[in-house]
């Protein structure tokens, strides 16, 4: 999903080139806020999704909240499209593979994560979340070749996995804890991971832009959930306003409007400092379901949670590696293609999040993804 190319520009008469400036030259392609208060906002949009889903869910059934939010994100995708004049991707064997991708990154864990706040509090969402790099980790020693395990990275898959033994308080047999919902929210953070996987594997190097790939997933999620929603689901009888409006917020805001900052972050200052947001994303996600949901915690939680990003920050290391060329036949994806959570990225991949997300990290976007999960 390499950057759209730029529009050739004609050349301009001297005659109607405005005159030289006085003061310093400015960068017209330059960002108007700062990357560090962008970071600070997705972080803070991404933490709150796990909030907006189980507001969401007061209101509607969760096939419904989850159909919400994909046509919200499509809308503001498709909008961002038509700005930037860019193109849908091309190819019959694209758009199924898109489709796949829409699947696993989209309409499952959005799905899954819906349901499972139906039993569990945001924060064990937002927390279950964050374990999507070490799914990807173990996944990728599987699936991918190139990626070799190293004693660091090995820890931290253990590590990471005490952690969520310690956030379900397994010494004390989950007691208090609803296991199938926690369930649902672990199988969505691996869905990710999966997710992240096959994109690397299979939509590399499509030509197209990471805004066309992106869009276009998400509006096949969004064609998805509009043939199941009906099937399992009725129309509310009454529609509440802050229900309505979580599902808006979660849609516009965490599937929409956060991949185009993604996108910007990345491009301004890499995918190694943009995937830090992962880390931000459960203690945004835990302030905000105990200050305003009013969930409560017990020790175990936090000291877990710190325990999991401790985990995931180790498996995202990487062994010092001497330039080579990449290996014959190797398919290089293009730039801004989110690698699986905890997979090695070959040269000229960006590492992704976010998750995505994260919750969730939603689609094959520049999603500091070695990294994060968007929600």
């Amino acid at each position: 999903m390499s950057p759209a190319a730029p529009q050739p520009v004609p050349p301009v008469p001297p005659s109607a080139r405005p005159a030289p400036s006085a003061g310093p030259p400015r960068s017209a392609s330059r960002p108007p806020l700062d990357w560090r208060v962008r970071f600070g906002a997705l972080a803070l949009i991404w933490g709150f999704s796990f909030l907006f889903i189980k507001v969401g869910t007061e209101g509607f059934a969760p096939f419904q909240v989850t159909f919400g939010r994909l046509l919200f994100g499509t809308a503001v995708l498709a909008v961002a499209l038509v700005v930037k004049r860019d193109r849908l991707p091309r190819g019959a064997r694209v758009w199924g593979h898109l489709t796949v991708a829409a699947f696993l990154l989209n309409a499952l864990p959005f799905s899954l994560f819906a349901y499972a706040e139906l039993t569990i509090p945001s924060t064990l969402a937002g927390i279950c979340n964050a374990t999507t790099p070490l799914w990807g980790m173990l996944l990728s020693l599987v699936a991918l070749s190139e990626d070799r395990p190293t004693r660091v990275r090995a820890a931290g898959l253990g590590i990471g996995f005490v952690g969520v033994l310690t956030v379900l308080g397994a010494w004390q047999g989950f007691s208090g804890l609803d296991v199938t919902g926690t369930a649902l929210a672990l199988l969505a953070s691996f869905s990710y991971a999966v997710g992240w996987i096959y994109v690397r594997r299979t939509l590399a190097g499509t030509g197209a832009s990471n805004l066309s790939l992106a869009g276009s997933q998400v509006g096949l999620a969004t064609l998805q959930l509009a043939v199941v929603t009906p099937l399992f689901t009725t129309l509310p009888e009454s529609v509440e306003l802050l229900p309505l409006l979580a599902v808006i917020a979660l849609g516009a805001l965490g599937t929409g409007y956060a991949m185009l900052l993604q996108y910007g972050i990345v491009a301004e200052v890499g995918p190694t400092t943009a995937s830090m947001v992962t880390y931000f994303i459960p203690v945004i996600a835990t302030a905000a379901g105990v200050t305003l949901l009013g969930e409560r915690l017990g020790w175990n939680t936090p000291v877990g949670a710190v325990v999991v990003l401790a985990g995931a920050a180790l498996t995202q290391t990487r062994a010092s590696r001497r330039s080579t060329a990449p290996p014959p036949g190797t398919t290089t994806p293009p730039a801004g293609t989110t690698a699986p959570p905890g997979a090695t990225t070959p040269p000229g991949a960006t590492a992704p999040p976010a998750g995505t997300t994260a919750p969730e990290a939603p689609v094959p976007a520049p999603a500091p993804r070695d990294s994060a999960t968007c929600a």
